[in-house]
């Protein structure tokens, strides 16, 4: 086990780094003291200081997706978890600035945007506290992620992840919650549905977003289920427009 850690870390069995691996299950989690300084960080959903648990649970559901993904044997090898569970929670620190367009509408960060403010918030919310080895792996794992070819294969994980958050119910869910957050209602929502399907947006983001075959099929199942809920919301809209 110390000559694996070494080959990955390109260190001498006396500095290789102390964390924890696993294989095909979950671990125990990151220290305790280190997750309630994230989760306080995590409290604050949004810019008018609401207070809920919304951030913290999309960090602990992207977490458990990694584990469901590690079960399925997606990677062979030890994985550094701890950089693994560490990012999960800084992709859900709030951007600091949402990016806008002339007209004032938010436009939606994408996962290079994400991954670089998740690196730099991490390091100054925790550069006092965290062990700096798990800071710089974390940081790396997170820079590396958006890479269409990742050097890292835990980011390759967890960038499948990310974008399969986008699928499904669960992404016709988040995608309303950020629209309403911006005063943005059903319309806007239903005319981005009919243009993601006129432009064959889902097929591209499944054929170019996702480096494990058995993710990609995850993400063709979910779309097929978000298509058939798009259709009731559509069917409701109609039925209202009529009246």
């Amino acid at each position: 086990m110390v000559a694996v850690v070494c080959l990955l870390y390109g260190t001498s069995p006396i500095t290789a780094p102390q964390t924890r691996w696993f294989m095909n299950q979950m671990p125990m989690s990151l220290d305790t003291k280190l997750v309630q300084r994230l989760v306080k960080a995590l409290a604050v959903v949004d810019d008018h200081g609401t207070i809920g648990p919304r951030l913290r649970q999309d960090a602990q559901r992207l977490w458990k997706r990694l584990g469901r993904f590690q079960q399925l044997g997606l990677l062979t090898h030890v994985v550094d978890l701890d950089a693994l569970e560490l990012a999960c929670y800084g992709l859900q620190l709030p951007l600091r600035q949402a990016k806008r367009l002339p007209t004032g509408k938010p436009v939606r960060a994408s996962l290079g945007d994400r991954a670089e403010e998740a690196a730099e918030m991490l390091v100054g919310l925790l550069e006092e506290t965290a062990d700096e080895s798990l800071l710089d792996r974390t940081t790396r794992l997170l820079h590396e992620m958006p890479h269409r070819s990742p050097m890292l294969d835990e980011a390759k994980l967890l960038a499948d992840a990310v974008n399969l958050d986008d699928f499904g119910v669960i992404g016709i869910v988040n995608q309303i919650t950020q629209l309403a957050r911006h005063g943005e209602g059903l319309d806007l929502f239903a005319d981005g549905l009919q243009k993601r399907e006129q432009y064959g947006y889902w097929e591209a983001r499944i054929r170019e977003g996702f480096h494990f075959l058995a993710v990609r099929n995850i993400a063709e199942a979910r779309l097929a289920r978000a298509r058939e809920v798009a259709k009731l919301l559509v069917a409701d809209m109609r039925e209202d427009d009529a009246a």
